[in-house]
């Protein structure tokens, strides 16, 4: 298990970033590979989130000298959302079953977590985040039918979604893990708009459910020196407490998105006007 390191920057030097450099902060390409277990290490809160797409064999997470643990959950805790085919995670030796859509959180102070495929020729793709926890929490099955759904949006605006929080005090207990899932309405393109900062957490959004031929145009920066990410299927962004947050595509899309940081309030944001943005 290796980890592709990303470290904190500063708004006013980000700001300068052309497109390479800032596709090579903030872009996380190549989240699922069959049989790996690919994860990000942020400095922005600490977060950690990958995919893991087992095949023949398991797939474990693991402590050692990038975390300087025994376990990797030993000071952690962990959601992960299934966006691929059935599959098992086995928690301390007890195994949960995770059909697509399903997602599970697991607490601090867990000793083995490992990942399987019931078939592996159409593998599962667990999308993982997780982030420091001073605290332990009961581990939690959370079936797409129980997560906590809220319709937002209107269609004048081309934004009808509905947001299905997984990880979040109204489905299970965490210490300050929130995760969830955003699907939008048939000829809605817009996430999240109008954007909103929050300085208090970090996010990270996971976009898939794409055509090949999809794109995301996903916005980023301070609100005054916007910038954009152009995003594939199954790409994720790094969205860091100084930067807006909000993307449009030119097809169907669906994203998960994940925060970390002083609260769990979902609705502790900053909205940002259109007209303040620039």
């Amino acid at each position: 298990m290796k980890f592709d390191i990303r470290y904190s920057q500063d708004p006013a030097d980000a700001a300068a970033y052309d497109t390479a450099a800032l596709r090579s902060h903030f872009l996380a390409r190549g989240v699922f590979e069959p049989g790996a277990l690919r994860l990000v290490y942020s400095h922005a809160d600490r977060v950690i989130f990958g995919g893991a797409m087992p095949t023949g064999t398991k797939l474990s997470l693991e402590g050692g000298k990038e975390l300087g643990t025994g376990s990797f959950l030993e000071r952690r805790e962990l959601g992960a959302i299934n966006i691929g085919s059935a599959g098992r995670v086995v928690v301390d030796g007890i195994a949960y079953e995770l059909a697509e859509g399903d997602g599970i959180y697991i607490g601090k102070g867990i000793q083995s977590v490992d990942f399987e495929s019931l078939d592996a020729e159409i593998p599962a793709k667990f999308y993982l985040m997780s982030c420091p926890a001073h605290r332990s929490c009961p581990t939690a099955l959370i079936q797409a039918a129980n997560a906590n759904p809220r319709k937002l949006g209107v269609s004048e605006s081309c934004n009808v979604r509905t947001i299905r929080q997984y990880v979040h005090p109204a489905v299970c207990e965490s210490c300050q893990l929130v995760m969830g899932m955003t699907t939008l309405e048939r000829g809605s393109v817009w996430n999240t708009f109008p954007p909103h900062t929050h300085e208090r957490r970090m996010e990270v959004y996971l976009y898939f459910g794409m055509a090949p031929e999809t794109r995301v145009f996903h916005l980023h920066g301070r609100p005054d020196e916007t910038r954009h990410l152009v995003v594939a299927n199954e790409e994720a962004v790094i969205s860091p407490s100084w930067s807006i947050h909000s993307g449009v595509g030119t097809g169907p899309y669906t994203f998960i998105w994940g925060m970390a940081g002083e609260n769990q309030t979902f609705d502790d944001m900053d909205g940002i006007a259109a007209s303040e943005l620039r």
